[in-house]
């Protein structure tokens, strides 16, 4: 995803005309949170947001009120508008979370778990392996959630997905500082593991995989 909101905004806006302002600066926002664009502790300010996306003060602040509600950005008593830092208790907590829903998420989508989502999701697996070598960190954290929405949807629980990406919300600027903190070869994921398992259509195989990948990675930060 590109750092510059503003040509996403105009996609958006062009793809359609009817999204109301606010709900176009919370989408961009959001992805830019999630995806690890922005580094943890990072200060925005309404009227930087207002002026970035040509709107007035009032959809930027409503974009801000949601990302606060969800816990990507706080809020200080002085007005203060930042991403959050996680604290090592919070990091082992989400992780937590994250191990329990997405092994469940894993599990239901096994059935509907065919060969054209396989084969795609191997795709995007090469793609993070070419952004891992390249120490494209943007992309890999980009790819990475792909990787895991494409088996998620299969499992037609759109709320537990919803929940999830709660979770990857708060943790986005935390993941970009994962990668830059740390090697290449530490940051390996296991997705081989996982695709196998869903080719073998090995349930145990596919929890203990996705479990591992999840957990893997935020491990290092909190050594």
């Amino acid at each position: 995803m590109s750092g510059k909101g503003g040509n996403l905004h105009d996609t958006e806006r062009s793809a359609d005309p009817t999204v109301p302002a606010h709900e176009l600066v919370y989408r961009v926002l959001r992805a830019r949170i999630m995806q690890g664009v922005m580094a943890p502790g990072a200060s925005l300010t309404l009227r930087g947001i207002a002026a970035e996306f040509g709107v007035s003060m009032t959809p930027a602040r409503e974009a801000a009120r949601r990302l606060v509600a969800e816990g990507a950005l706080k809020l200080s008593a002085s007005g203060r508008i930042s991403t959050t830092v996680l604290t090592r208790e919070r990091i082992e907590e989400l992780s937590a979370i994250r191990a329990l829903l997405e092994t469940e998420l894993a599990t239901r989508s096994l059935p509907r778990a065919h060969g054209a989502l396989i084969d795609r999701m191997a795709e995007v697996h090469r793609q993070i392996e070419t952004a891992r070598y390249n120490d494209d960190a943007l992309t890999y954290v980009r790819l990475n959630l792909d990787f895991h929405r494409l088996l998620y949807l299969r499992a037609q629980a759109p709320a537990m997905l919803a929940l999830v990406e709660t979770v990857w919300l708060q943790l986005g600027p935390t993941m970009r500082q994962l990668y830059d903190v740390h090697s290449r070869r530490q940051l390996a994921p296991t997705h081989d593991k996982i695709l196998d398992a869903l080719r073998d259509n090995d349930e145990p195989g596919l929890r203990v995989a996705i479990r591992e990948d999840v957990t893997n990675g935020l491990r290092l930060l909190v050594q």
